[in-house]
């Protein structure tokens, strides 16, 4: 897709990845769009979203989320309409309208509407003082409550729970945290790692109750209690839902696009309407849908390769992405299978002492998973054997002790 004098791209939403597919565009040596339009229902221009958890907590500043500066937009000509999102798509006309009644023709239409917090659909969970943590506007209430009450119930043991519990507590307040699982991250990490890191939470003063689950929010003008599935009553000022995400598709499921979970897509994130591309948490390629803002970065270079026509022909291919976190000032990598399985062998190492905890899982002489804790230096070495499934069997022996004595025993 090449520029004519007319050619005008829409970007709806101006999250992380639609901030990438713009300074991607940008860096391309031909300008595909004579203009560049964005619509972003938040009322910030985009930010980093995976510092929300130390805003809450008081270690930055709003100012310092921002990604660019209305400068730099400026100097590459892309109008962004920060509270102005668009509700309806007309595909026959080729046209977007916004809350405002703006009726916006378009050449290319890209929808980088994101994810919503799903919530669980218990009764009372939308009563007030029942909250999610997802944007900045989320954040700021978060702030402004936790200045006011005393008491914090966070239902979820991922990561954006155990942010949001340590967040909150550092802001003064009594947390409890439930979780379903029967360890935290569940997802990342194995039974012992989850153990770990909870031990740690706790004697930074969260209360932590795994293999559990809320039943019922109760309160009249506002939560009161949570009642658990085994009917134990928590009282709280506040219950906060980190419960995991779900594409934000109505956009698209009403204009007629082909949707599932999320917006269905091929490798050139391309929807049923050729004229229109969808990337990031919103999107759906095959089976899966994407929860990190990794993928969503991959897609946005592959996205503004192929509407530039640099790389007409590139496609996205999902890959094992790493995931690297800190919670609670505890740094933490997993990569690959995170569970044992019949045919496989777990390599562990760990020391009490500095709540340093690695576990390696090999299968036929190669490498399948990795779990770090505390040091998680090696991660990335570890994150190559995996993709690159190399024959491990000649530093077998030191594996645990990661890439310096591997290569020296290699």
């Amino acid at each position: 897709m090449t520029g004519n004098t007319e050619s005008t791209l829409v970007i709806c939403g101006h999250g992380m990845v639609s901030q990438r597919l713009l300074e991607a565009l940008c860096r391309e040596r031909v300008r595909p769009f004579t203009r560049i339009i964005v619509f972003n229902g938040e009322t910030s221009a985009a930010y980093n979203r995976i510092q929300l958890s130390l805003l809450l907590a008081g270690e930055t500043t709003e100012a310092s989320l921002a990604l660019q500066q209305d400068e730099w937009f400026r100097n590459n000509g892309i109008e962004v309409c920060n509270g102005e999102p668009v509700v309806t798509i007309n595909r026959e006309d080729q046209t977007v309208t916004t809350t405002t009644g703006r009726v916006q023709p378009y050449t290319h239409l890209v929808l980088a509407t994101g994810s919503r917090p799903a919530k669980p659909g218990l009764p009372g969970e939308d009563l007030p003082g029942v909250m999610t943590f997802r944007d900045l506007e989320d954040t700021r209430i978060l702030i402004e409550s936790a200045g006011r009450h005393r008491r914090a119930v966070v239902v979820g043991g991922g990561f954006l729970g155990l942010e949001a519990a340590e967040g909150l507590r550092q802001r003064g307040m009594a947390v409890t945290l439930l979780h379903r699982s029967s360890h935290l991250l569940n997802r990342q990490l194995d039974r012992i790692g989850g153990q770990i890191l909870q031990q740690h939470m706790e004697k930074r003063g969260v209360n932590i109750r795994t293999g559990t689950a809320p039943k019922a929010l109760l309160g009249r003008s506002t939560v009161r209690a949570v009642q658990l599935d085994d009917e134990t009553l928590i009282s709280t000022d506040l219950v906060l839902f980190a419960t995991g995400i779900a594409p934000s598709a109505e956009l698209a499921r009403t204009a007629g696009l082909e949707c599932d979970r999320g917006i269905l897509v091929d490798g050139q994130l391309r929807t049923s309407d050729p004229a229109i591309s969808a990337l990031g948490e919103c999107c759906q390629l095959e089976t899966t849908t994407f929860g990190l803002v990794e993928p969503g970065y991959q897609q946005a270079e592959v996205l503004a390769g192929i509407l530039s026509g640099s790389t007409a022909e590139a496609e996205y291919r999902p890959a094992d992405t790493p995931t690297r976190l800190k919670i609670s000032g505890v740094p933490i990598f997993s990569c690959g299978q995170v569970g044992a399985e019949g045919d496989t062998e777990s390599v562990v190492w760990q020391d009490h002492e500095q709540n340093h905890y690695c576990r390696l899982l090999i299968r036929n002489q190669r490498l399948t998973g990795a779990v770090l804790l505390g040091d998680t230096r090696d991660g990335p070495w570890y994150s190559e054997r995996i993709l690159q499934q190399d024959d491990i069997s000649q530093y077998r022996d030191f594996i645990a002790f990661g890439k310096n004595y591997c290569e020296a025993a290699a």
